[in-house]
Formats: C-alpha cells, structure tokens, sequence
C-alpha cells in the first residue's frame, strides 16, 4: 500500500483560473464605427501591429510547449503539528475510528488551505492523515504526508515552500482559525527518496503501543525463518503512556552492508520526518555491541527500506516504555575521582535531551576530566562550533569525535558540566572519568602535557606523541639518532625514508631514493625516469613501476609487479583481485572471491582488545589433543588451514609434525567453550614449507588438511589469498587477531583478541631488527609499544583490508623479539611469496 493510501486523504477542488464572463463596454460615438477608406499609414500600422502579435503569440506558445515538456517529478513531504485547542482521546490512536476519520479531514481542510497560499499550490495533489498523539495538556499531536507533481526544475521552490509552512500557518492562524482548530510546532520536509521509489511493490504498516511491563518484539518480515523481502517498505508506529519514553533493544541486526540498498530508520515521531531522524543503520550488529534508541517522547517511528537484491536474514527487536526521568542525566559528583557518560551508554543518547553535572573535589583542589570516548558526530556538520550535540564546560565546548587524550580542566574545586543533544540525530556520547589533582603539581613524578594529561618523563622528546597534543614532543633537542623535522619535532632516524609522513610535514620522505628531483620519479627497480612519463602507457622504467596503480588500466608486459590474468595477460592496475571490478578481459581477477567478507565490524594481543564473536570468521584455534591451544590458523576454504612452520616442528616427545596430535577449532571465540557455530576437525595432513629455517624462521608457513569439509557460514569463512603481485602499501592498517599472551611471559587470553597495527617499511625494520629480514618476511606493529602479537598468537593470521572491505591474508604470525616492545615490530611471513606453492599443494 502506498504510504499516502495509509491514512485520511484530501484531494483539493480546483477552479478554472479564467474569469466565467468577458463584459464589453458600448462604443461612446457611433460615428466613430463608420467604414472609412484605409491610408496607407493605417494599412502599415496594421501590418506592423499584426507582425507584433503573431510574434507575441509564437513566443507565447514556445514557452507553454517548454514549460510543459519540463518533466514532472513525485515528491512526497511529511509534517508534524500540534493542535493546541484539542484534548487527546483513546479512539485517536484508531485510524478507522469516527472520531479519528472527523478530526482528519479536519485537519486536511486545513492543510490545503495552507498550501493555497503559496505559489506551489497547483503542483498539490492530496496529503494523508498518518496518526495522533498526545501533545500535552489539551493538545493532539497531527502527522501527515503531503504528494505533490512538480516541474523537475521547480523541485527547490516546492522545498522551500514546505519548510515555510511554519511561518504560513501563524499568519493564516493570526486572521482565522480554520475549523476551530489552532496549529503550532509546525515541523516538515522532504520525505528520503529512497522511501518512496516506484520500485517498492510491498508495503507493510504496523502499530503498537506499549505499556509498563510489557515488551513488545519486533522483527523483519519473515524473520528468522527467512530473509526480508525484495522491493519493500515496512514501518512500525510505536507508542508508549503518556509521561514515558520508548526503548528499543535490538538483539539481532544483519541487514546488507549498503545504505543505499537496505537499511532502517529511526524516527522520534510517527512519521518520517527528517528533522527528526535519529539514526540510519545497516550492516551486521553483533549482540555484545549494543545497538538501542530511547525516544524523547512516548513515540518512535521504525522504517525498513530494501531493494531487489541480496536480501539478509533481518532483525529483531525488543520495545519496551521507560519512566520519562532517565537515572545518570545529570547530578551531583564529589569525591577524589570519579566516573560519569551519557544515558544509555554505550548505546545511544536521546534526542533532545540536557543533562548538568555539577562536580565537587576536596577544598583546595583543582579538578579535571578526562574523555575515555567520545563520539558525538553528525554527518555533513562542522565541529568548530558545535552546534548540534555538545558537551560544554565553561566556555569550552566539544563535539564531534574526539581521542582518550581530551582532557578540560578548571582552577577550582568545582567544575559544570553541560550535555545537550537537539532533535535529530543521535550518538553513542561519552564516557569520561574526573580527578582532583594539586594546583602546585598537578602531574607528580611525571610529565603534564599541555592538555593536562600526565605522562612518562621519559617519553618525553622521544619521537612519539604520547600526550596526544604533541606537547611532550616540542622544544625538544634533537640528539643524533633522531631526524630534525622542519616543524621542531624529532622523530626516529629509521623512520627517514620509510614511505610515511611521520614528521607531519614530509621532512623524514625528503631526497629518498635514487632522484633527488622532484620532477624525477624513482623506479621500484632503481632506474631515475621523468615524473611526466609516470603512468603515459609506456614502460620507461624497464620493469613497468611507472605504470602500476595508474587509473587507466592497460594490458602490459609481465614483471614481478603486474597482476598475470588467467589468459596469461597482465594487466597495469595494482590489486585488480576481487575489488568488483571487472579488470582482465577473461575476468580472472573477479573469480574466486566468496572470501575475506566478516559480518562484524566493531569500532576501533597486546594492548588490543577482546574480538566480536564471528568478527573474524577465518580465525581458527589449533589443540595438541589433551593440551588445549597451542598456535592459531587461518581457514583458505572449506577444507584447509595456513599456519606457521615452526608449529609443527616436533619438540621432544611430541610431535607437532603429525596430523594425529592436532585439532582445529573453527568458528571458536571462547577457548574451552563450544558455540553451537563452532566446529572440531581433526587433521589429515599438515605440511610444512620444504624450506622452512629453524634458525633464522625464513620460509615459516605450513598447510593443513582437514580430515572432512566443513560447511561454510556465517561464523567459519574462508580470507582471501593474495596474488602474488598484491601489493600491501607500507603504513596500511593491518590487523592481529589470536589467543596469545595479552602480556610478555603471561598466560595466554581466554577471549579471541585483535588489534590493529601498521605495515613497516622493510629497510627500516631490518635496521631494527639487525638485519635479520629476508624477502619472505613482512614487518608490522605499532613501533611505540604496547600492541603486537605474541605467544600462542603464532600461525594466526595478519588481515589486511582490499578494496570493498574485503580481507585479504598479508601474513603469518612468525616471531619477534619479545612482546610490543618499543621500536621492535612483530615479524610475519610475507604470503605473496608463498602463493604459488600453495596453490600448488591445495589448488586454492
């Protein structure tokens, strides 16, 4: 059902904009009329005024012609307003009662005698009562839909015209009150076009109200029993008891991952109206990350929107009403420290809501606060001004997103904070933690940054920005291992010529490599070529690097660097593999690709943090029988592992080198506890690398044979493999994940960890590493300390992210000298080196 079919509808009459009758008035002087020979001036002036209105008329009816070949567009707009002279009645929340059909076509009346005073009012089709709710004391909230047909190039005059409604309702209302009834709070605006496309050909509406211990499910139609439909648009009206708010958990959300194809809306309001829009959602949610909305009122609005491919399973959601007074808005805080966030942490705040927090230390303290997270973000907006949602203490004010390195402090023992959200939009907010520190030595025994944070006094002038506002790095003396950056910072000298901007303003990257000019351009082979033929179709270099990553993709000769096609043609786009695009004229680059897709992906191993379950579908734990976790493994497909070669060398009197003495653990977050997802293979085979050095842990990778497939889901999925010529940029983002020791020389982690961290620069990471990297090893970490992988996260995987998200295997955890130690990586095997044998030895 179309969403204007849904409610009371109003079709305006029109009236002919020609008078009914033409009076002529009599001639004063008959005589006046009598024939008389033309001149031949009146003949010419005659000719002349004849000439004039053909032209008039030509012109007039090219314009008609044109304005009337401007294509019309539909446009759909919805609107809120509160009568103030109506009490709210039961049989209103009915749209098939008496009483709500009369007070509709009441307010339809209304309605269009407000568009009749604006210029738009010929493009207005009809508008729909869609539901009422209580205003206050003696009000009805009214909420409506309105159709119009308009010229495409009219489309922005119609726009401001509806935002103007406000304004046309009070001036109406100051003359006469249409019907008796009085309008205020008038709010409206286009409806998404996504909601009203011509492609939706199911249409669904439901309605709830809540009531106190009553939680009222939710779900997607068809769920859990099938995915949601194609093509559809399905809304729940949700309401709740007067002087209460609506809550709404979800504890199943799997939609795709485009906005723009499938997703939800939540309204604060009975129709969808964008200034009162709290979130957009689509994606997969994971129970443990909470996903819930709380109204500012006692209604919500749930949309679902879906088009005609790829539909998912759904979700499902539990509504319940809440007192209208949330506990943790606002109060008073004393003591010595303390913590404090946002309602409904860490899931999302209301809509127009204010709290104040008035925080009190001891006497003769001063006090600070410290934000732990912070996001309080809006798409499109500006957080210099922060107009929307903010936190405000005194004058400042913060919004956005902001690190765990915000610290506001005052010099007093009392401190205000204010926390206000507006009527759209909502966010997770904040959790922040105050403490009252010494006037004289705010930071003892340590180093205070210029944002109040304490630090280390020996991070102090080390290269690394452990304030976070860079001020324990300024006015610092260099010393000699350290590069003097152009901007006073110094940083690490082996991060010169890395290929990252570690200085901030490109010191460290300046004179690298063979041309020292900066209209030459370095080959990956060496060669010294001009920057203008970078990218020209030619190979200037000798091994094709001036044309790699170039936007025009082209068949070149084959080199180590160019991706080979499976019709043996190679091809100049650096990564082509499963990035969706069609590249190779066989199409090879885009087979193979049910890989490297995970349905958790959550915000942002050793000073990581604890995984989702099934955010990292690949991972798999490997068991000496009777031992329990030993090494990590990454799943290729449905019946193969990669992992390290030193796991299976034997040891002793075990021996890790026979398939016998293994199981694999799939689909397991939790060690010792069995998911109804996980699943327990044991091994047919498991092959190490030919190659594979004890000593220096060269050639460390090894395969293993399940001894049968497994079905491949949701929570057990297979990581891409890269091409051999797949190019992982130094300084990308990459990903640890593993059950490994959470500390050096600690015991390993119950829950699956992750932590991201960057890809080395090779020549740098053998420095530090004293020249101990080989080709077939690959370096990555965060060189400051605190994240890495560790024991028993061996032979886990190293995950970076391609193109489309996609997760492709870079490496395999091999060794490292200790664990997150400062200025010393963790060491992988490079699996492009590898492709080829393994291919070879699984045909994956």
């Amino acid at each position: 059902m179309d969403p204007l079919e849904s409610g009371m509808r109003y079709n305006p009459k029109r009236q002919d904009a020609w008078e009914s009758s033409v009076q002529f008035l009599p001639a004063s002087n008959s005589k006046d009329l009598e024939k008389k020979g033309p001149g031949r001036k009146v003949i010419l002036a005659i000719l002349v005024v004849i000439f004039i209105i053909i032209a008039l008329a030509i012109g007039l009816l090219a314009w008609h012609f044109s304005r009337h070949n401007v294509p019309k567009v539909r446009r759909v707009y919805s609107g809120s307003m509160r009568i103030t002279n109506q009490e709210f009645m039961d049989y209103y929340e009915n749209p098939e009662s008496v009483q709500f059909k009369g007070l509709a076509m009441d307010v339809l009346q209304q309605l269009s005698n407000t568009y009749s005073k604006t210029p738009v009012y010929k493009y207005y089709k009809n508008s729909t009562v869609q539901a009422f709710s209580e205003g206050g004391a003696q009000s009805v909230v009214v909420y409506y839909l309105s159709e119009f047909d308009v010229p495409a190039d009219k489309k922005e005059d119609l726009d401001n015209a509806v935002a103007s409604m406000s304004k046309i309702v009070n001036q109406g209302q100051s003359r006469r009150k249409m019907n008796n009834l009085h309008f205020e709070n008038v709010v409206s605006g286009a409806v998404d076009t996504r909601m009203t496309r011509s492609t939706i050909q199911d249409r669904q509406r439901f309605s709830y109200h809540c009531q106190d211990g009553q939680v009222i499910t939710v779900q997607s139609p068809g769920f859990p029993n099938s995915p949601y439909p194609a093509n559809s648009y399905t809304e729940w009206l949700l309401r709740a008891d007067p002087n209460h708010r609506l809550k709404m958990e979800f504890d199943t959300f799997n939609l795709e991952n485009h906005c723009g194809n499938d997703f939800i809306r939540v309204y604060d309001s009975l129709v969808a109206i964008e200034k009162q829009l709290m979130a957009e959602k689509c994606g997969v949610y994971h129970p443990t990350e909470p996903l819930s909305f709380i109204s500012s009122g006692n209604v919500m609005l749930l949309t679902l929107v879906t088009n005609g491919e790829k539909n998912f399973p759904g979700f499902r959601a539990q509504v319940s009403q809440i007192p209208m007074e949330i506990s943790g808005c606002g109060g008073t805080l004393s003591g010595a420290k303390g913590i404090f966030a946002t309602p409904n942490f860490p899931s999302y705040y209301p809509p127009l809501i204010k709290c104040n927090w008035n925080i009190q230390v001891p006497e003769g303290k001063y006090v600070k606060v410290q934000f732990k997270k912070f996001l309080m973000s809006e798409a499109g907006q500006s957080y210099t001004t922060c107009l929307k949602d903010f936190v405000q203490i005194n004058t400042t004010r913060l919004c956005g997103e902001r690190s765990p390195s915000t610290v506001v402090s005052v010099k007093s023992n009392k401190m205000a904070v204010l926390f206000e959200s507006d009527m759209s939009y909502v966010d997770r907010g904040f959790s922040a933690e105050f403490e009252a520190f010494e006037p004289t030595d705010p930071c003892p025994g340590t180093f205070k940054c210029q944002n109040d944070m304490c630090i280390n006094s020996a991070l102090r002038c080390d290269g690394w920005n452990d304030c976070g506002d860079n001020s324990d790095e300024r006015n610092c003396v260099c010393e000699s291992t350290q590069i003097q950056c152009k901007n006073s910072l110094c940083k690490p000298k082996f991060w010169q010529c890395d290929g990252v901007n570690d200085c901030g303003d490109n010191t460290d990257e300046e004179n690298c490599g063979v041309c020292q000019s900066a209209e030459d351009f370095t080959c990956k082979n060496g060669n010294c070529v001009s920057a203008n033929k970078k990218c020209d179709g030619q190979d200037d270099c000798g091994d094709n690097s001036d044309e790699m990553g170039c936007s025009r993709v082209a068949v070149v000769p084959c080199t180590e660097l160019s991706y080979k096609c499976k019709n043996n043609q190679c091809i100049s786009k650096q990564n082509p593999e499963c990035d969706g695009v069609k590249d190779c004229e066989d199409g090879s680059d885009e087979t193979n690709c049910e890989c490297g897709t995970r349905p958790y992906k959550s915000s942002r191993i050793v000073g990581g943090q604890a995984a989702l379950e099934g955010e990292w579908p690949w991972q798999v734990s490997l068991h000496i029988k009777g031992s329990g976790h030993v090494c990590g493994a990454s799943i290729i497909n449905n019946r193969w592992l990669v992992t390290a070669a030193h796991c299976v060398q034997d040891d002793g009197g075990t021996k890790y080198s026979q398939p016998q003495v293994w199981e694999a653990y799939l689909g397991l977050h939790v060690q010792g506890k069995m998911a109804e997802t996980t699943v327990k293979r044991n091994l047919k085979q498991v092959i190490p690398h030919p190659f594979y050095n004890d000593y220096t842990y060269d050639n460390d990778i090894a395969l293993m044979e399940l001894d049968s497939p497994v079905t491949l889901g949701q929570n057990i999925w297979p990581i891409c493999l890269p091409a051999e010529t797949h190019d992982f940029p130094v300084g990308g983002n990459v990903w640890i994940t593993g059950w490994g020791a959470t500390r050096e020389g600690g015991s390993g982690a119950t829950i699956l960890q992750k932590a991201e961290v960057r890809i080395i620069n090779q020549t740098v990471c053998d420095q530090l590493m004293n020249a101990q990297i080989t080709s077939r090893m690959i370096c990555a970490g965060v060189l400051s300390g605190g994240v890495d992988a560790c024991q028993g996260d061996s032979g886990g995987p190293l995950s970076a992210s391609g193109s489309q998200g996609r997760m492709f295997l870079a490496g395999v955890v091999s060794w490292g000298d200790g664990c997150a130690r400062r200025n010393k990586p963790g060491i992988y095997s490079r699996v492009t080196k590898f492709r080829s044998w393994i291919k070879e030895k699984t045909g994956v």
